[in-house]
């Protein structure tokens, strides 16, 4: 009985201690705290082993509840092209993120990371919008339905200053001048929000559960690499790299950016990632940057020959436990002193904090509806009218062509890129390297009679992205025995942007790439030809040639050899063109409209007038590249800073 008692007693203390150390008060824990007092509570109880793992971010596909609980992972990222099913809806994604989050509660946050901004349907970073105002604007937006994914950290802004066309990154590029990029750094409020008056300086700041954490990318000199070729080495002196390529960082910082990500490429034969100088001295150091700094994928272990020969610096998401295990290793023999660590997962945390995600872990599922809004999608349509640059609108002695009269005989539209919602979005866009073709397809609910229920023409035009058949159903009740489920595009193409434009009376033709024979034998008023780059990413956009895809021009010179035409290149960057203007008599730069299609026809008939100008110099022949506004041999066809404008038809009548 004794002994009974004294393992009874010796249970109840057990327990009493496990009360005690249950109920003990964290700091970390409590948002009334100030930030620093958090930071330092719950780092002094992390192990070297949890604070690797929060310095470490793996891919969605190779995480598990299990894998992060085990080895402490901080971060998730969706790469480009990774998604838990096709055509996930919101709940889905959000489900995915919240089974894994709800596993490792309350210990650390997690934070999640998409690559594929594009792929959400805002034209944000495609379309070459000089308005900061709008661009803050789009960020907010893109804000809202990355949140209503469940991500809450976004890889954008790209702050590259594109100095040569041929890289195949340029279209991330806001411009080859840095002031311009300076300016569109009001992309970092409209994802983070504005900083208060109050605020620390240069300390990074995310307003809360409908904004995400921004990152300034590549840092830095990403755009600058000899012949364009991407991962390049940049060559340029320490005051031309401050001059060009590091101003929109201080931009970014002061704003209160919370991440920098380093860059692939290399600073006169360093590599970025390995720049000690630049990231720790002046990024840390001379600018105080008080935000994290992350590799970009891959790149740590790009330092070395081969590949991940050497784990001193960091890691690579798909071997991330061969690299957890070596970087703690490293920590131990003191070859990586502790103090690095440290101060990683300090700026790590810090940031955690700042966005509320110990607070609020959780998404928020009522921003599912923000995932390809009416109001979300005007947004981008109104991006593409104000970034379309007019670079012709005559033929010499001729009459303007542009605004195009609505009311024809008979119209032709032809080119590779004007039926082509996947050719108008490029890049980023559903998969990494996007794709040719219907990409963007979603779900319409339809009765017996092939009428479409509930859901009026506008809607099923603009709306439901992200969408399954099951939120269709669930905001539009009708009885599943008696109606049809089927797809439909999301977005408009350039044809049906034209049919939609012009009068009930006006024919329009499509011919993707009539011959002159085809031409001989119709009448037309005018025709629209729509031609340009196939989609790509990175180091596959990389350019010798800059030409556009075939048959682009011999659809140009049988068309307009044939009837007045207006042509609209779909493309990243400037292209070769010249050998066939004189033969155009209107010539539109549309870079990439996304889904957006609509907008081109806005302006092209006249709706509204162009107003955009070149963010970036058209070079006649590939051969005077690298050419760029300033340098002292310049003489391009279309200058930086050129634009032609129009008066919308109504006022102009009015006039």
């Amino acid at each position: 009985m004794a002994r009974f008692v004294v393992r009874l007693a010796a249970v109840l203390c057990l327990l009493a201690a496990a009360a005690v150390v249950e109920a003990e008060y964290m700091k970390y824990k409590d948002p009334k705290q100030p930030l620093n007092v958090r930071i330092r509570d719950l780092m002094r109880r992390m192990t070297l082993e949890e604070k690797i793992g929060q310095m470490t971010q793996i891919e969605r596909k190779v995480a598990s509840a299990d894998i992060i609980r085990k080895y402490f992972i901080g971060s998730l990222v969706s790469g480009g092209g990774s998604v838990p099913a096709p055509r996930a809806s919101a709940d889905v994604w959000i489900n995915m993120f919240m089974e894994t989050i709800m596993s490792i509660m309350p210990q650390f946050s997690l934070t999640m990371s998409g690559l594929e901004l594009q792929g959400k349907s805002i034209a944000s970073r495609k379309t070459l919008v000089m308005d900061p105002e709008l661009v803050k604007r789009i960020g907010a937006a893109t804000a809202l339905e990355v949140r209503a994914t469940g991500i809450s950290y976004a890889f954008a802004p790209c702050i590259a200053v594109c100095r040569d066309p041929r890289w195949g990154r340029c279209y991330e590029s806001y411009s080859e001048d840095h002031k311009i990029v300076q300016a569109l750094t009001e992309l970092i409020p409209g994802l983070q929000g504005d900083v208060p008056a109050n605020y620390p300086n240069k300390f990074p700041f995310v307003n809360g559960r409908t904004k995400v954490a921004a990152c300034a990318k590549h840092f830095v000199g990403d755009g600058g690499t000899t012949n364009g070729i991407n991962e390049n080495n940049t060559v340029i002196d320490w005051n031309g790299l401050l001059s060009i390529h590091m101003p929109a960082y201080l931009d970014s910082i002061r704003k209160g950016v919370a991440t920098v990500m380093v860059s692939y490429s290399s600073w006169n034969g360093i590599k970025m990632h390995a720049n000690y100088d630049l990231i720790t001295r002046y990024l840390k150091g001379t600018l105080k940057f008080k935000g994290f700094v992350i590799s970009d994928m891959w790149g740590i272990d790009r330092i070395t020959t081969p590949s991940r020969a050497n784990y001193t610096y960091s890691v690579q998401a798909d071997e991330f436990i061969e690299f957890l295990d070596d970087l703690a290793l490293l920590v131990k023999k003191n070859v990586i002193p502790m103090s690095r660590i440290d101060d990683a997962v300090r700026r790590i945390l810090r940031v955690k904090f700042i966005m509320g995600l110990f607070e609020n872990p959780i998404a928020d599922h009522s921003l599912a509806n923000e995932l390809g809004s009416q109001e979300h999608r005007e947004l981008a349509r109104e991006a593409v009218r104000k970034s379309l640059v007019l670079l012709k609108n005559s033929k010499q002695n001729d009459n303007p062509l542009i605004p195009l009269p609505k009311r024809a005989e008979r119209i032709l539209v032809a080119g590779s890129h004007a039926n082509d919602i996947g050719n108008q979005c490029g890049g980023w866009t559903i998969e990494w390297g996007g794709q040719t073709g219907d990409i963007t397809i979603g779900w319409v609910i339809l009765s017996e009679s092939h009428d479409i229920l509930v859901l009026k023409k506008q809607e099923i035009d603009h709306a439901h992205y992200g969408h399954d058949v099951r939120d269709l159903l669930r905001i539009h009740p009708v009885s599943t025995l008696n109606v049809l489920l089927t797809t439909c595009l999301i977005g408009t193409t350039i044809l049906t942007a034209v049919k939609n434009t012009v009068d009930s009376l006006t024919e329009v033709v499509y011919h993707e790439n009539p011959d002159t024979e085809f031409m001989r034998a119709n009448n037309f008023s005018y025709a629209i030809v729509a031609v340009g780059e196939l989609p790509y990413v990175e180091t596959s956009g990389d350019s010798k040639t800059l030409t556009i895809a075939e048959p682009g021009y011999s659809t140009i010179a049988n068309v307009c050899g044939a009837v007045k035409c207006a042509v609209v290149i779909i493309s990243g960057r400037p292209v070769v063109i010249e050998p066939y203007l004189e033969k155009m008599d209107a010539l539109v730069a549309a870079w990439l409209p996304g889904t957006e299609g609509q907008g081109i026809a806005d302006v092209l008939f006249g709706d509204y007038g162009f107003t955009g100008k070149l963010a970036r110099t058209w070079f006649r022949t590939v051969d005077q590249l690298p050419m760029n506004v300033g340098d002292p041999r310049y003489d391009p066809l279309f200058p930086f800073g050129y634009g032609l404008t129009t008066i919308p038809s109504e006022l102009k009548a009015y006039q």
